[in-house]
């Protein structure tokens, strides 16, 4: 999941990993991805909602592991790099195309998944 990058730390990231609190994800959020500052507070939002209204903090995990997920991709500048042009590509009329696209940007996510789980 790591992809060089000059400036960047030891494992070419432009950020350590955050934890998935709020104060770190939001920090991360405006490090690595400021233009999606207001979907992150919105989702926030919403998750908050739907805590209260379903008695539950499950909404609020979720919330954590979206954005976790978001950050561990964007903190990569190649991956982000990389996803981005998937799914860029998931809107070509060739059909391989599309199918490369979608395996590439599944990939991408799982991985990310796996890291913010913990690898």
């Amino acid at each position: 999941m790591t992809m060089p990058y000059a400036g960047g730390n030891r494992d070419g990231a432009l950020i350590p990993q955050p934890e998935l609190k709020l104060p770190a994800l939001r920090q991360a959020v405006a490090t690595v991805a400021p233009s999606r500052l207001p979907e992150f507070f919105e989702d926030l939002q919403k998750a908050f909602v739907r805590a209260g209204d379903e008695d539950s903090v499950v909404p609020i995990r979720m919330f954590y592991r979206q954005w976790g997920v978001v950050v561990e991709i964007e903190r990569h500048p190649e991956t982000a790099r990389r996803l981005h042009a998937a799914e860029q590509a998931i809107a070509s009329p060739d059909p391989d195309v599309r199918e490369r696209a979608i395996r590439e940007a599944g990939e991408i996510v799982r991985a990310a998944h796996r890291e913010v789980a913990g690898g």
